[in-house]
């Protein structure tokens, strides 16, 4: 199986942003710069997330989306603040290939993700589950880690499979943005909860780290912001390590 290698953008516009924990914000630069260098580089999907859209109840800035798609011929999955079918219906019009959806369906309406899976279809529809570890669980927390939920990640993985999305976007509120490992336990769980393609993010901070993701919980895609950031390696830098450690990659 070939993992997907996924560019994740996480925007506070105008900016891409790279939060630790979900907090404590630095400026990386423009969407469209980040998505059109990540594109020439060889990623396979960018992943584009306005973090804050949620937290601050506004509207998604579809004008912003647009040009960040514009500069993509790979799939581009936006999330960030969607409440209703008609964000997704307009997220695609702007060039979205797929729609990702936390903080409304998990809050609020999760029949939300049956509604966009029959009207989209499943290949649409991404689920982002930002988990957060408790002595023995893990639990669902929404807009950009900051609000529990009570619900169990894994138990809320099978629920949105059972409900039509056809991906899980998986992220690590321990990890993300520390640039030491991925909590590879939480991956492999969720990926063995459920039938759909999982993308795992939060954690890398040299490529022995996904190396070992891939090999222990073989998730469908590995979602990587600091790394390429930072330029700390390319895209292709990461694709040919992988290869010569017999693990399939497109070119």
């Amino acid at each position: 199986m070939r993992t997907r290698i996924i560019a994740k953008l996480d925007v506070k516009p105008p900016y891409v942003v790279k939060p630790v924990h979900f907090e404590g914000l630095r400026k990386i630069g423009l969407p469209t710069d980040l998505a059109k260098k990540y594109y020439e580089q060889g990623a396979d999907e960018v992943m584009y997330i306005d973090i804050v859209a949620s937290l601050y109840q506004r509207e998604i800035l579809f004008d912003e989306i647009e040009k960040a798609a514009n500069e993509l011929f790979i799939p581009f999955g936006v999330g960030g603040g969607v409440r209703t079918i008609e964000d997704f219906s307009k997220l695609f019009h702007v060039g979205a290939d797929k729609v990702v959806i936390n903080t409304y369906a998990v809050q609020e309406d999760p029949s939300i993700i049956n509604k966009a899976a029959e009207i989209f279809g499943n290949q649409a529809v991404v689920v982002n589950i930002e988990a957060k570890k408790w002595d023995n669980w893990y639990e669902c927390y929404t807009d950009c880690g900051r609000i529990q939920s009570g619900k169990n990640v894994i138990e809320w993985a099978k629920e949105v499979e059972q409900r039509g999305a056809g991906e899980i976007f998986l992220q690590s509120v321990d990890k993300d943005g520390r640039q030491r490992g991925f909590d590879i336990e939480l991956a492999k769980k969720v990926v063995n909860s459920v039938n759909i393609p999982v993308i795992v993010a939060s954690g890398a901070g040299k490529l022995e780290d996904i190396k070992e993701l891939i090999e222990y919980a073989q998730p469908s895609g590995v979602a990587i912001s600091s790394l390429f950031h930072y330029n700390k390696y390319t895209i292709k830098d990461l694709k040919e390590y992988l290869r010569s450690n017999e693990i399939e990659v497109s070119k």
